[in-house]
C-alpha cells in the first residue's frame, strides 16, 4: 500500500495552509508593533546613555567604548538569528525577539543596580544584557524575510506588486515610531524612576505582541521548504518536488542556508548589500543612538539635554515621513536607487548641520531632520530589498548577515569615534569623519547591487 503523501516515519508533512488579504493584513499591523517596541527598548540605550554616564561615573571616550561592546554582542546575536530562523520558522522567530528584547530590557534596569555594588561585574553583566537585547534588533530581519514571502501570495500581479515597498514601509517605520516613543517615555519617567523605571516600562508592550502573535501564520513557502526537506530525507523525492512546486519554491540548493548565503546570486547581495549597510550604519550610531551626545556634548552642538530631546522626538517624525517617501520611490525607481539617493543626500545634510553655528536651533533641526530623513527613510526599501535579493531556503540567513553587518559598522565607527574623541578631536569633527563619509560611502557602494524591477514577484 502506497503511504499517503504527507506521511514521512515520524511526521506528518501537510501542505502549507492558504494565505488570505486579511491573514497578510493581520501579519503586517503585528509586524509592526512588534519592530515598533523593539526600537523602543534599542534606541532607549542610546538616548539614555550621557545620564548612565553621568550617574555612574563614566567619561565620553568609555560611555563610548562601553556602547561598542554592547553593540559587539547585538552583532553576534542578530547573526545567529538568520540560520535559527530558516529552521524553526518566521512566526516563531518574531515571537522569540520579542520575548527576548523584553527579557534584555528587564534585567538592564537590574544591572544599572549591580554595577553600583560591585562595578566591573556590573558592567559585564550589562554589556551580556544589551546584547541579548539585540534580539530586538534582529526583528527587522525576521519581519522583512517573513512579510516579503507573505506579500508574494497576495500582491502578486503587477499593479499590486508595485504597493509592496510602500506598505512595507509603514512596518519599517516603526523604527522613528519607536523612538519618539522612547524619548517621549524618557521626558515622562525619568523625573518620577531614573532610567530604570524607563527599561521596565519598555518590556511591558511585548505581553501585548506574544498575545497577538496567535494570529500569526506561518509562511506557505518555509513551509512548503520545510515539508519538502522532510520528504526528501524520507526518500520521498517526487512528492517533496510536488510540494515545493506548489508555492514556486526551488530545491536545488541543499547547502545550508549559510553557505548558500555566499554562492551563487546570492553572493553579490550578501557582499554588496552587507558592505553598504556596514557603513550606513556608522551614521546610524553616530547620529540616530548617540545622537544626544553630539547634539549635547560641548564639543558638538552645545544644546541642553531636554533640547536635545525635543530634536530627536522632532527629527524622528520626519523619519517616519521619510520612510513613507522612500517606500513609495522604491516601487518606481527601485529599491536600490531609492536607497542610493536617500543616503547620498543624508551626507549632505548632516555634514551641513555639523558645520551650522551652534545655537542656531531652528537651522540645526532643519538638517538633523533632513539627515534623518534620508539615513533612517531608505532602510524601508533596504530591508524589503533584502528579501528580493535572496531565495526563501537563506532568505533569513541572507538577511541576518546584512543585518549584523550593520551592527559591524557600528563597532567600527564606535571605536574609531572614541579613539579620535580620546585623542582630543572634538564630537563635530568625530562625527564628520566617522559619520557623514562613510554615509555617503554606503550610497555610493549600494549602486553595486542587482537591481530589481519593483513590478516583479518573487516567489522562491
Amino acid at each position: 500500500m502506497e503511504t499517503p503523501i504527507g506521511t514521512t516515519v515520524n511526521s506528518v508533512v501537510s501542505a502549507p495552509t492558504p494565505v488570505t488579504t486579511r491573514d497578510v493584513r493581520i501579519a503586517t499591523w503585528i509586524c509592526f508593533f512588534a519592530w515598533t517596541f523593539a526600537v523602543y527598548d534599542f534606541v532607549l540605550f542610546g538616548n539614555l546613555l550621557p545620564k548612565l554616564a553621568h550617574d555612574l561615573g563614566w567619561a565620553a571616550s568609555q560611555s563610548t567604548e562601553i556602547n561598542t561592546w554592547v553593540t559587539a554582542g547585538t552583532a553576534l546575536v542578530a547573526f545567529a538569528v538568520g540560520p535559527l530562523v530558516d529552521k524553526i520558522g518566521r512566526r516563531k522567530g518574531i515571537l522569540i525577539a520579542v520575548v527576548g528584547a523584553a527579557v534584555a530590557s528587564i534585567l538592564t534596569a537590574v544591572a544599572g543596580l549591580v554595577i553600583g555594588l560591585v562595578a566591573g561585574v556590573g558592567l559585564v553583566l550589562l554589556i551580556v544584557v544589551r546584547s541579548v537585547a539585540g534580539l530586538g534588533y534582529a526583528e527587522q530581519a525576521i519581519n522583512a524575510a517573513y512579510l516579503s514571502e507573505m506579500f508574494a501570495h497576495v500582491y502578486s500581479d503587477p499593479a499590486k506588486a508595485r504597493r509592496r515597498g510602500f506598505i512595507y514601509s509603514l512596518v519599517q517605520s516603526g523604527w522613528p515610531v519607536g523612538s519618539v516613543l522612547a524619548a517621549g517615555s524618557i521626558y515622562v519617567l525619568f523625573p518620577i524612576g531614573g532610567w530604570a523605571l524607563c527599561f521596565i516600562v519598555a518590556a511591558v508592550p511585548a505581553i501585548f505582541i506574544v498575545i497577538a502573535g496567535r494570529w500569526l501564520k506561518e509562511s506557505p513557502q518555509f513551509t512548503a521548504r520545510a515539508g519538502a526537506e522532510k520528504l526528501l530525507a524520507a526518500g520521498r523525492t517526487e512528492e517533496a518536488l510536488a510540494l515545493a512546486h506548489s508555492v514556486g519554491v526551488d530545491l536545488s540548493d541543499k547547502a545550508s542556508p549559510l553557505a548558500s548565503a555566499f554562492k551563487g546570486e546570492s553572493l553579490r547581495s550578501t557582499l554588496v548589500i552587507g558592505f553598504a549597510f556596514m557603513l550606513s550604519w556608522f551614521g546610524v550610531l553616530a547620529f540616530a543612538i548617540l545622537g544626544t551626545s553630539v547634539l549635547t556634548a560641548a564639543s558638538g552642538k552645545n544644546l541642553a539635554f531636554d533640547s536635545a530631546l525635543g530634536i530627536l522626538i522632532i527629527s524622528n517624525a520626519t523619519a517616519f515621513a521619510g520612510y513613507l517617501f522612500h517606500g513609495w520611490l522604491g516601487d518606481r525607481l527601485g529599491r536600490r536607487n531609492a536607497i542610493s539617493i536617500g543616503w547620498i543626500l543624508s551626507s549632505v545634510s548632516f555634514s551641513a548641520m555639523l558645520l551650522a553655528p551652534n545655537g542656531g536651533f531652528a537651522l540645526i533641526i532643519t538638517l538633523y531632520s533632513a539627515g534623518l530623513f534620508f539615513l533612517i527613510g531608505p532602510f524601508s526599501a533596504l530591508l524589503f530589498f533584502n528579501g528580493e535579493s535572496f531565495p526563501v531556503h537563506t532568505r533569513a540567513t541572507g538577511g541576518s548577515i546584512i543585518n549584523a553587518a550593520g551592527q559591524v559598522g557600528a563597532i567600527f565607527a564606535g571605536l574609531l569615534i572614541t579613539v579620535s574623541l580620546t585623542n582630543g578631536l572634538s564630537w563635530t569633527a568625530a562625527a564628520f569623519y566617522w559619520g557623514c563619509l562613510p554615509i555617503l560611502a554606503a550610497g555610493i557602494l549600494l549602486l553595486g547591487a542587482r537591481n530589481v524591477d519593483p513590478r516583479q514577484v518573487r516567489s522562491d
